[in-house]
Order: C-alpha cells, then structure tokens, then sequence
C-alpha cells in the first residue's frame, strides 16, 4: 500500500530541471522539508498519548538527517550491532533499543555499551543473556508471535507467517518460562505488521490480550514494533491513539512504537536520466542510470512499483517499460505511461526514496552507488557522499 498523497508535491513551484540541474545522475535526494512535516506528526500522537516512537535504522540511516528528526522522536530501533552504535553515536541522548534474531558470543559485550532496552528473540537467549544484560541495569524484553496474520501481502514480510522465526509463541513462552528467568523482564514486543493501518494493529491488540494480557500487567512496558504506515494521508491516527490508551489502560504500561517507513514515507527522491530508449516490436523501453536491482531493491523483492515524476497521469498514453543498465533480465522498474515519447537526457525522478534504499544498496555488476543529497527547506542541495570505484572494489578484497 502507497501513500495517496502525491510524493512530488515538492516540484509545484520548481521543476527538477531547475533543482538538479548540473549534479550527476543518479543520486539520492533526502527531502528536509518532508521528514520534518512527517515529524511533526510523529510528535503530535506522542505529546497526545504518552507513547514514545523510535526510528527504525533498518529503515533509514542516513544519520546527517537524525537531527533533523532529533526533535520529534524518542530515540532509534536497532537490528544489531552497528545500528546501535550508530544511533548511539549520532543520537547519544535519545534511547536506543535493539533487537536481533540471536546475538552473538564476541558482540553482545559491546552491544551492551550502546543499548538501553535489549530484546530477546527466545527463551535460549534470554536465558543466555539477560543476566549480564539485568546486571549492568538494561531493560529487557522478548518478541512474542500472537500468531495472527493481518497481512496479504509476501510471506518475507509476515512475521505472523507459519514457521516464522521471529518471536515466541505463547505455547513456547508457557513452556519454557519460569519464575527467574521472567523476573528478568520489563516488557514485551510485537512486530506483526508491514505498510499497514491502525485498523490491523487494533485486531492484533485484542489477539495479545488474550493471550499474553495476564503477563504483560505483571510488566512496565510493551512495544508495538513497526510496520505502522502513520504519516500516509488515509491513516487512521485517532483508531492509533485508542489502541495506545488500550494498552496504557488495560496493562499499565508504557507504550512504544518503532516505524522506519512511517516516518520516512515519501521523504526522498532516486533522480535517474534516460540512458536510451528503443522498441521491441510494438513496445516502448527505456534504459536508465539507475537500477532497481542495486538501488530501490524493495522493488523486486516486495515488488512494488514505486511512484515516477510525470508518469500516469490523465493525459498520458505511452507506456515504457523502465530498466536498469545491469545484466540482470529482470532488472526492471516497472511500466510507466508518458504524455509523450521519452528522450536520451530526461529526467526519471522515483519517490518515496528515502526508505530501504540508501540502506539497501548495492554494487551488483559493478554498478555504482548513487551519492546521497539533502535537498534542504529552501530547495538548496547539500551533498554527503562521494562513491567511487574504490567503494566496489574494497566491497570485494584486500585494501592495498
């Protein structure tokens, strides 16, 4: 599900000819202006419920914009190590929480310097870890699997999905949990959803109730996980802040969301150029300097087809199919229509960029990654990197 809202609003008053014009394609551009119109909405539902909503760095982490958010979240949600370092570093007043499937032996110690609350995936872990984590005042949780779907979406994205990996169903946590190893806890932690609205995380609460509710009032905190799609213009945001006074009211916790694409949705841009175009037989195709495969992967793999400047609206009637310059047959974008035919040179602008791109990534057939810009509040451009051949090559052997 994509956002009603149109992604290229940006471009009313100044056209990408004129924004871009001289930086080499394709590159990255993170919207300023949108990630702080996300924020202030992100605050708004925190100030007015109490909860506390993180940023997911699985997500987003491009950390020159963390401060950017600074004001309106209440820390980063980490995968691991090096996403806990990062938000510590770059956000060292703000929480950090992390959760990973299972830590490792030689990381754990160093995670422990960074992480607040630590999450564990299974009784083992708990059981492994959360002594030391308890000792030095961390608060610990586990993931829990309500095992109820709301999704009909890929199974890769259904932590519900049979023989999921994540978290503990309540046949396995009434199995294995014993009095010791609960007094470790202060909370408990669900991620069931993926772009969805509160209507799904209000079925949810209801399944978590039922069956987790006895041991989530025995705690301090539960935590919503991701998936929330809040900032997208036809979410229901007031159905959010019930389920939110729900929990606070029937478990007497504290409340945390952690959404990556629902505070990031439709805050950046891939800005590509038409390479070639061609026909096979009655079809239209144009080759650009971008590349799904490499560069919005999510595509592929979700897939989705994400939005495209000046593509499918009422007067357009040529349709191209879009493709990347890789190898790779399918290493396709998708079919957009166009008003008119497609030139070597014209501009292709994607949105809804700046979530699992950047993080995402890669240098497959040697394709180079794109540098990442600010495109700041007053339409200035502020460049962050400069890859190269060097960042393919070091990917791949030894530095010389």
């Amino acid at each position: 599900m994509r956002d009603l809202r149109d992604p290229f609003i940006r471009f009313k008053d100044k056209t990408p000819e004129e924004m871009f014009k001289g930086v080499k394609t394709p590159f990255f551009a993170m919207d300023e202006k949108r990630l702080i119109e996300n924020g202030k909405i992100i605050k708004g539902i925190q100030d007015r419920t109490g909860c506390k909503i993180l940023l997911a760095l699985k997500c987003f982490s491009n950390y020159d914009l963390f401060q950017t958010l600074s004001p309106f979240i209440a820390g980063t949600e980490a995968s691991g190590l090096f996403e806990a370092r990062l938000g510590k570093e770059e956000l060292p007043n703000k929480e950090v929480h992390v959760f990973s499937g299972a830590y490792r032996d030689d990381e754990f110690d160093e995670i422990l310097q960074y992480a607040d609350h630590i999450v564990f995936n299974s009784i083992n872990q708990l059981r492994k870890f959360g002594p030391k984590a308890k000792l030095l005042g961390k608060k610990i949780g586990v993931r829990i699997n309500p095992e109820y779907s709301t999704q009909k979406g890929p199974d890769i994205y259904d932590p519900c999905s049979k023989k999921s990996r994540l978290g503990i169903t309540i046949d396995s946590f009434e199995k294995e949990m014993n009095d010791e190893l609960f007094s470790l806890l202060s909370g408990i932690h669900f991620h069931t959803l993926c772009q969805q609205n509160s209507d799904d995380l209000e079925k949810t609460l209801y399944v978590v109730n039922d069956k987790f509710g006895k041991y989530l009032r025995k705690l301090k905190w539960v935590n919503f996980g991701g998936g929330h799609h809040i900032v997208r213009s036809d979410y229901d945001i007031n159905r959010l802040e019930n389920c939110i006074k729900y929990a606070k009211d029937n478990w007497n916790t504290e409340v945390y969301l952690e959404p990556g694409e629902g505070i990031v949705l439709n805050a950046g841009y891939l800005v590509s150029k038409v390479l070639d175009t061609f026909k096979n037989h009655d079809d239209y195709i144009a080759i650009s300097d971008s590349s799904a495969a490499c560069h919005m992967p999510d595509v592929i793999e979700m897939p989705y087809l994400p939005p495209l400047y000046m593509a499918d609206l009422d007067d357009c009637n040529i349709e191209y199919r879009i493709g990347g310059p890789t190898c790779l047959s399918g290493d396709v974008t998708g079919d957009y229509k166009f008003s008119k035919e497609l030139n070597v040179g014209d501009y292709l602008i994607f949105g809804d960029m700046a979530l699992y791109t950047t993080v995402k990534t890669n240098t497959f057939n040697g394709m180079p990654l794109p540098d990442i810009y600010i495109l700041h509040s007053d339409d200035t451009l502020e460049k962050l990197t400069n890859f190269g051949y060097m960042d393919f090559k070091y990917r791949l052997g030894k530095t010389k």
